[in-house]
């Protein structure tokens, strides 16, 4: 009687056959322990497909299977016939040099990315007669360090030829690529006073602004999905790229405010950055649980005590007023 109980069951719901393969005819099934449900098979993660142009003007084309921004970047290049050292930086949704729409960590599920490549390379000498530059520096997360801002008024200001968007290459023929971003807003400040430098910059391959932005299909529509609350692919330097969702209000609201405390204590924009450094305040009970953290996994900022008490600031003491 078991023998004929057996041939007769049913396959459950949730069998092999839930992914289209089911057994072979005739295999038997694995004797389930008793009192021990045989256990679901796991589900094949989603396929994440992201559209892609280069910038000045290219046939779209489409990417996938990336975990990291060094692979993302590779990607975009394999499709385009290019090496992947010529990207200089990705934009979402629009091929403009805007750098509110940077590619950093997190890229939404209908974002459409567009790759700024290698343009004409250009010198550029600078006098510092004053400390600060004026220049807010960023990088890419796979070798080359651009400008993001420039301030009004500032040095690099009244220098026509220098352009937000531009990669710095070299610092007096020293080539900086491979460098990170505070790395080079390091070596821009300890820069002597009064003694002339030359920055050795690459610019991006630059398309007509007055064309309007190319169409997207309807997989790809609106602006800015990076922080509509929608799911994101969150990209991380170390370990797999993960499926979350978009970032609330305050955790919106505290990254822009750890990212302005960047920009001003150390001439750096980071975006991935400062949610990180969100993210282990939150996680941390008092400032000096928060430095410690901190220089645990980001010792090499050497970040100041008063720059972190400010971070602290931003991002706990609004949680515990509302508390």
């Amino acid at each position: 009687m078991r023998r004929a109980g057996r041939r007769g069951r049913q396959a459950p719901e949730g069998s092999p056959m839930e992914n289209g393969v089911g057994q072979e005819p005739g295999t038997p099934e694995p004797p389930a322990a008793e009192g021990i449900p045989t256990p679901r098979p796991p589900r094949a993660r989603p396929r994440l497909v992201f559209h892609t142009q280069l910038a000045h003007g290219s046939p779209t084309g489409r990417i996938e299977g990336f975990t990291n921004v060094k692979e993302l970047y590779a990607k975009i290049a394999e499709v385009f016939g290019i090496s992947p050292t010529e990207i200089l930086f990705c934009t979402l949704n629009t091929h403009k040099v805007d750098m509110q729409k940077l590619l950093g960590g997190q890229i939404g599920l209908e974002d459409f990315i567009f790759a700024h490549v290698r343009g004409e390379t250009k010198e550029v000498e600078v006098t510092k007669t004053e400390d600060a530059l004026g220049l807010t520096i960023t990088d890419n997360g796979a070798g080359y360090a651009f400008i993001k801002r420039i301030k009004e008024g500032s040095i690099i200001n009244r220098l026509q030829t220098v352009c937000v968007g531009d990669s710095i290459e070299a610092i007096n023929d020293q080539t900086i690529v491979g460098c990170r971003h505070y790395e080079v807003a390091r070596m821009l400040r300890e820069l002597p006073r009064a003694q002339p430098f030359t920055l050795r910059l690459v610019q991006p391959k630059k398309a007509f602004d007055m064309i309007g932005q190319r169409t997207r299909n309807s997989k790809c529509p609106g602006e800015g999905r990076v922080t509509s609350g929608k799911e994101t692919l969150r990209l991380r330097a170390q370990g797999p790229a993960t499926l979350e969702e978009g970032p609330g209000l305050f955790e919106e609201e505290a990254a822009r405010q750890v990212d302005d405390l960047l920009e001003s204590y150390m001439g750096i924009r980071d975006s991935e950055l400062a949610s990180t450094m969100v993210e282990a305040a939150r996680g941390s009970s008092s400032v000096a649980q928060l430095a410690r953290g901190l220089d645990s996994v980001l010792g090499e900022f050497a970040f100041p005590p008063e720059f972190v008490a400010e971070v602290w600031a931003a991002v706990c003491r609004p949680k515990g007023g509302q508390e």
